[in-house]
C-alpha cells in the first residue's frame, strides 16, 4: 500500500511551502520582538529624563514656596 510518486512529491512540497511560511512568520515576530524592545528601552530613557526634569521643577517649587512663606525673595 505504498503512495504513488507524485503524491509523496505533492507532500514534500507543501512540506517546504510550510517550512517558508513558518520562517517568515518567525522573522516577522522577530523583528516585531526587536522593535518592542528597543522601544521599550527609547520609552524608558525618556521617562527617566522626564522625571529627573520634574524632580528638579518640584524641587524648585518647593524652595520657591519655602522663600514665600517666610517673606524672602527668589535671587
Amino acid at each position: 500500500m505504498s503512495q504513488p510518486r507524485g503524491t509523496i512529491q505533492k507532500q514534500i512540497q507543501n512540506d517546504w511551502a510550510n517550512r517558508e511560511y513558518i520562517e517568515i512568520i518567525t522573522v516577522s515576530i522577530k523583528k516585531i520582538t526587536d522593535f518592542l524592545n528597543s522601544f521599550d528601552l527609547s520609552c524608558r530613557s525618556k521617562l527617566a529624563t522626564l522625571n529627573e526634569k520634574l524632580t528638579t521643577l518640584e524641587r524648585k517649587i518647593d524652595y520657591l514656596e519655602a522663600c514665600v512663606t517666610k517673606g524672602e525673595t527668589y535671587t
